[in-house]
Formats: structure tokens, sequence, C-alpha cells
């Protein structure tokens, strides 16, 4: 099961979320789809349905259905590059505020 603490994200799913699960898992023969450096397929029973492209899409299109072991791989890299993309943005409240006198 997820770790919903702290997360808005059920929140935000559509009412009918367990029924686009359910299609979502159906569609892709509730298996895993992430595919290694080869393109083979993993074998393991999917357990998740996962967003393809981050965000509130909620089209079948969308969605695809993963293990455990790869959705929480996914989702780590997600978050880490968030992370990163946040401190990146929040880095710039250290710099200066006017030049260095040596630089104008």
């Amino acid at each position: 099961m997820p770790n919903w603490k702290g997360s808005d994200r059920r929140s935000r799913l559509p009412d009918n979320w367990s029924q686009l699960r359910r299609r979502v898992l159906k569609r892709d023969g509730h298996r895993c789809t992430a595919r290694d450096a080869y393109g083979v397929r993993c074998d393991e029973a999917a357990t998740d349905v996962d967003h393809v492209r981050p965000g509130d899409d909620h089209r079948e299109a969308n969605l695809t259905s993963l293990c455990e072991w790869h959705h929480r791989a996914k989702s780590s890299r997600e978050g880490g590059a968030a992370r990163v993309a946040n401190w990146r943005r929040h880095d710039k409240r250290f710099r200066r505020a006017e030049d260095h006198p040596g630089l104008r």
C-alpha cells in the first residue's frame, strides 16, 4: 500500500479511480509494463497503476501498470529530480543581491 502520509495525492485522484485502476491493470494483463535497457518487459505481477507523465492527467493513455519495485524506483527518481530542481530554484536566495564591487 502506498505511503500517502503528508501527501495530497489521494485527494487529487478522480472519483472513479478504482474503476480506472482496474481497467488499466486488465489492459496491461495484470503484469508490470516496465522494460529493461534491452526492451525486455518485467515478469512481475502489477500491483500499482502509475501516471506515465507526472501530474493530474488521469486519462488511461497516461496510466500504466507497474510492480511495486518498479513503481518505487520510478517515484524515487521523480522525487530526486524534483528535489534537485527545487534546490536549484531556491539556491538563488543565497546569491548576492548586487554585483561584487570588483566586477562593476
